[in-house]
C-alpha cells in the first residue's frame, strides 16, 4: 500500500517511540511504503535530528536487553549490532558497558542451569556440550572453558 511522505513519518514517529529502533529498522519499515528515495532521506534526517532515532541509545539499550534478558554474551551481541548497521565504535562502546564480573555471573548461572539437563556418555561429553551451548551464546571460548572447569570443581568439592 502507498503511503504519503506525512502518513509515513507519522507512523515511523509512533514505531519509533514504543521502543529504541535504529536505521536499519527504520528503513526496513519504509520499504513497504514505496517512497521516493529523496523522501526518505527527509524522514530519515526528521527522525535523527527530532532524536526519533539515536544509533547509540539504540546501541546501548540493546546491549542491556540481550545481556540482561536473554543472557547473551558479547560476541553475538557485537555479531547482532554489527547485522543491523551500528557503527563498530558505538557497538564497542555499547559492549564496554556489561559489568565483567555481572557478565561472569551470567555465564556461571547460564551453565550451572544448562548443566543439569544436559545428558552425555562421559565428563568429557558434557563438558565440550555445555562449551558448545555457551560458546553459541554468544561467550568467549576461554571463559566458558574456564568457568566450566571451575563449576566443576565446585560441583566436585561438594
Amino acid at each position: 500500500m502507498m503511503k504519503s511522505e506525512s502518513e509515513m513519518l507519522n507512523d515511523l514517529t509512533k514505531y519509533c517511540s514504543c521502543s529504541e529502533r535504529c536505521l536499519f529498522d527504520v528503513r526496513k519499515k519504509m520499504q513497504a511504503a514505496d517512497l521516493s528515495a529523496a523522501a526518505e532521506k527527509r524522514i530519515i534526517d526528521k527522525l535523527l535530528m527530532e532524536k526519533f532515532v539515536d544509533e547509540k541509545r539504540f546501541a546501548r539499550s540493546f546491549v542491556h536487553d540481550k545481556f540482561q534478558l536473554n543472557h547473551w554474551g558479547r560476541i553475538k551481541i557485537a555479531y547482532e549490532l554489527k547485522a543491523r548497521g551500528i557503527q563498530p565504535d558505538d557497538c564497542n562502546e555499547a559492549v564496554e558497558t556489561i559489568d565483567e564480573d555481572e557478565y561472569i555471573a551470567v555465564l556461571t548461572d547460564v551453565l550451572t542451569h544448562k548443566k543439569r539437563t544436559v545428558k552425555g556418555h562421559s565428563p568429557q561429553d558434557i563438558f565440550l556440550k555445555l562449551c558448545r551451548f555457551a560458546v553459541a551464546r554468544g561467550f568467549e571460548t576461554p571463559l566458558v572453558v574456564s568457568t566450566l572447569k571451575k563449576i566443576s570443581k565446585d560441583i566436585d568439592d561438594d
